[in-house]
């Protein structure tokens, strides 16, 4: 018979379903039926696997800040056993399945000494071990992102890169202004500009004709040259889709960043990068509006082993927007995965890579004919809303930018930091300006070609935070490699003028007008590198817990190598960016840097002051072969920080005087060359302030006062203000108010605004070009919840008429909506 087979099923046969039973047969022994060893396999298993959960237990807890606050990605171990994991981003680690018995738990924190805590696992329990660091403020080298209550999100002002030292805010003698994911997040930036808007001073920005983007600062101009606190440019769109937040780094700064990274003397843009992290998580979002805006993120992390030390994070969006104009596009796609790995509790690596491809037309770029009156762009009646070049002059862009850092915690008073930066940007296609003939007439300057840009940087730093007596000491000393090579291979073209006032009906410049221009014209075939080797000191001595100084300096060799013509195979023969013949030369630089800090009230009220010194190498000669000098900038700062009540009153009030000596302008008898006897001067005022009242109330607001000249220059511009400085007032502001409580918890308004006085694109004594001042002004809504988020906004909703220093028309009201899924 068979088992299954219940109508046949005997009396005598239910002995078969007894462990032990047995019953006679003729051949065979009693064997039990298969399913039924089945079932006794899975009793069999089950209860061993109980037993063994019961003979085992487990440990967890959390690591926290002095003030509460969770500190994920901290690295804990278990030394009898040599199993190791990361805290989440709640700063909670497990471990399962131990042994019953004692251990000793090891938390590694880079910039401390280790603690090894003892503790005791029971079986069949999880056993609890927190730990809260005694001192506050602990910064590792490698960045520690605290998790902080969303209603003081917009506070958050601690960096590791400002100073590369574990330097709180409040005592640090620089100015810098961090702008959070969580403020632009709420605010629907969807570029750089828009989260610009919320840095004092920066004016509206500048968009090349690569779509790079660069703003104002204390009347120069300053870019996002900076990546996690080394060298990131980008001849390129930039994609907001990996920021954790934006870093305004003011001043000449090059004593730590280099002339490579600090570019001018108003300040350098740090772009801190979103770091995978201890758990599963992620979000993809959508935002839609006008000229078919289209745009897809996504987010996604999650560790990659079971120990939790290997985790990776991705970002990416794709970007497609037609221009407000007649014509004119852009389409992108931003990928960039992260990866970080705790080797062991001693080292670190963070490896992180941003690709971004574009395609795109170049925004207008006006130049108006410079005739011998003062004269307003709004007035010229060139036209707002057209495009005077067809979407066939396209051009593509592919960015990459590889970022290393290895962190090994050497003893709990030094931690050794080696990075690795690779950049590399190729632009092809049509790169377009418009000149002005004269006063209604103009004709397209058309680029045509292919342009890269390869840059390397590595650094080894040394940081140090130790005590000598009672005297607190921080101290970084670092080595500094930059490499910088360029390929020019482009034909520059000049069409016929046209009339811009009244253009005819086949006024639109195309491709086959461009093509055959270009046959006929000269190609710029040629390549030129650069070195730079630096090494740089930093100190910050504590003579007691209020009063801190801080000195530093940097020492720069530049070397040249010359512009290599490949047509000719000569090293001399280009031209450089002053207009002179560029070869190789060499250069050496110091900058040094000097600050004071005297804390009024411990963590919430200092006094500042610093000095601070930039440079620029400058390449050429003057008409008579006088080399030129580096430009050197001076700064002198005074001024106030505050954190007060709990961090609902954050700010920053402060004075500087900036003097920059060796400026090149335009030699006034020959236009091919230039003289280098010029200083500018620029003086000014800056206030931020956040500001959380009450309970899901937020105000952001900045004003930043420019006062800017040129003196001992030519009679032309002596003593005026230089043209593409920007407006002289600026003030920002962001105010809006969250329901944290009931049943529409998460439904928040917002209202922000930007103004900006009169500035020049010209001004000489007999030629002015204004640029009128502007009110732009936001609003938005938006409803957040734990796995959703939904927004509306309106931007420049009174349409207002506004241009950026090189005459690019800004898009008047533009409506936008976003959808995004957390998980």
């Amino acid at each position: 018979m068979k088992c299954g087979n219940k109508s046949k099923l005997k009396r005598k046969d239910l002995n078969c379903i007894s462990f032990t039973g047995r019953r006679k047969t003729k051949s065979k022994s009693i064997t039990t039926c298969w399913y039924q060893r089945f079932i006794l396999f899975l009793l069999f298993w089950t209860g061993a696997g109980l037993q063994a959960q019961a003979l085992t237990g487990g440990l967890s807890g959390k690591v926290t800040m002095v003030d509460g606050q969770p500190l994920p990605s901290i690295s804990v171990s278990l030394q009898e056993m040599k199993l190791q994991t990361l805290t989440d981003d709640k700063g909670v680690y497990r471990f399962q399945n131990l042994n019953e018995g004692r251990y000793i738990v090891k938390f590694q924190i880079l910039g401390i000494k280790e603690i090894l805590l003892p503790v005791e696992v029971v079986a069949g329990k999880i056993t609890i071990l927190d730990y809260q660091l005694p001192k506050e403020n602990i910064l590792s080298i490698q960045e520690v992102v605290l998790v902080k209550n969303n209603l003081h999100s917009f506070s958050k002002k601690e960096s590791v890169y400002v100073a590369r030292l574990p330097l709180k805010n409040m005592e640090n003698p620089q100015v810098y202004t961090s702008v959070s994911k969580e403020l632009f997040q709420e605010q629907m930036a969807i570029d750089l500009g828009g989260i610009s808007k919320n840095v004092p001073g920066a004016g509206i920005p500048m968009i090349a004709n690569q779509g790079r983007v660069t703003f104002r600062s204390r009347g120069f101009q300053a870019e996002p040259n900076a990546r996690n606190g080394v060298a990131g440019a980008a001849f390129s769109v930039i994609d907001p889709v990996n920021l954790e937040r934006i870093e305004a780094i003011k001043g000449p700064s090059a004593t730590l960043f280099g002339k490579h990274v600090s570019g001018g003397y108003g300040g350098v843009y740090n772009r801190v990068t979103k770091k995978p992290y201890n758990g599963f998580g992620g979000e993809v979002g959508y935002v839609g509006g006008s000229w078919s805006y289209n745009r897809l993120t996504v987010d996604f992390n999650r560790p990659i082993n079971k120990e939790r030390t290997a985790l990776f994070r991705l970002n990416s969006a794709t970007t497609y927007e037609k221009s407000f104009q007649d014509s004119g596009f852009t389409n992108s796609l931003a990928i960039a995965p992260s990866f970080s790995y705790q080797i062991n509790d001693r080292l670190s690596l963070l490896l992180d890579v941003e690709f971004n491809q574009a395609k795109g037309t170049s925004v207008v770029r006006f130049n108006p004919y410079r005739s011998k009156k003062v004269q307003s762009i709004a007035n010229m009646n060139f036209p707002y809303y057209k495009n005077f070049l067809g979407d066939d002059l396209a051009y593509e862009t592919q960015m990459m930018n590889i970022f290393g850092q290895l962190n090994y915690k050497i003893s709990e008073h030094w931690t050794s930091q080696t990075i690795m930066s690779r950049a590399r940007s190729v632009i092809n296609g049509y790169i377009s300006a418009i000149n002005g003939k004269t006063d209604s007439t103009a004709s397209a300057q058309v680029m045509v070609g292919t342009t890269a840009f390869m840059a390397t940087n590595l650094q080894q730093n040394f940081i140090g935070d130790f005590y000598i007596g009672r005297f607190r000491n921080r101290l970084l000393i670092g080595l500094d490699y930059y490499n910088n090579s360029n390929h020019f291979d482009r034909y520059h073209t000049q069409t016929k003028a046209f009339n811009f006032v009244h253009p005819s009906t086949d006024f639109r410049v195309n491709r086959n007008i461009i093509d055959a221009l270009t046959a006929t014209s000269t190609v710029r075939k040629e390549k030129n590198s650069d070195n730079t080797y630096a090494a740089y000191v930093s100190e910050v001595f504590n003579v007691n817990d209020q009063f801190i100084l801080m000195a530093s300096l940097r020492i720069d060799r530049f070397q040249f190598k010359g512009v290599y013509n490949i047509m000719t195979g000569e090293t001399k023969g280009g031209l450089s960016s002053s207009g002179s013949q560029a070869g190789p030369y060499g250069q050496t630089a110091f900058s040094p840097k000097l600050g004071i800090v005297y804390q009024v009230l411990s963590n919430k009220l200092s006094l500042f002051g610093n000095y601070m010194s930039g440079f620029n190498n400058v390449s050429g000669s003057d008409i008579n072969g006088n080399s030129f000098k580096p430009e050197y900038a001076n700064q002198m700062e005074l001024g106030m920080k505050a954190d007060l009540f709990d961090h609902k009153l954050v700010g920053t009030f402060s004075f500087y005087n900036i003097k920059v000596d060796n400026v090149l302008r335009s030699n006034p008898e020959d236009v091919n060359y230039s003289i280098q006897d010029g200083s500018q001067l620029s003086k000014g005022i800056e206030v931020e302030l956040t500001v959380n009242p009450f309970k899901g109330f937020n105000v952001v607001a900045g004003y930043a006062y420019n006062d800017s000249k040129y003196t001992r220059a030519n009679p032309s511009v002596n003593n005026l203000r230089p043209a593409l400085s920007g407006p002289d007032n600026i003030f920002n502001f962001w105010v809006s108010y969250r329901l944290s409580q009931g049943k529409l918890k998460g439904l928040g308004i917002g209202i922000g605004g930007n103004v900006g006085s009169a500035s020049y694109q010209t001004n000489t004594q007999t030629a002015k070009v204004i640029i009128p001042s502007y009110s732009m002004f936001d609003a938005g809504v938006f409803y957040d919840q734990l796995k959703y988020r939904i927004g509306f906004k309106v931007d420049n909703m009174t349409n207002e008429k506004a241009w950026s220093v090189r005459l690019t028309p800004q898009a008047p009201a533009r409506f936008l909506g976003s959808f995004a899924l957390k998980f």
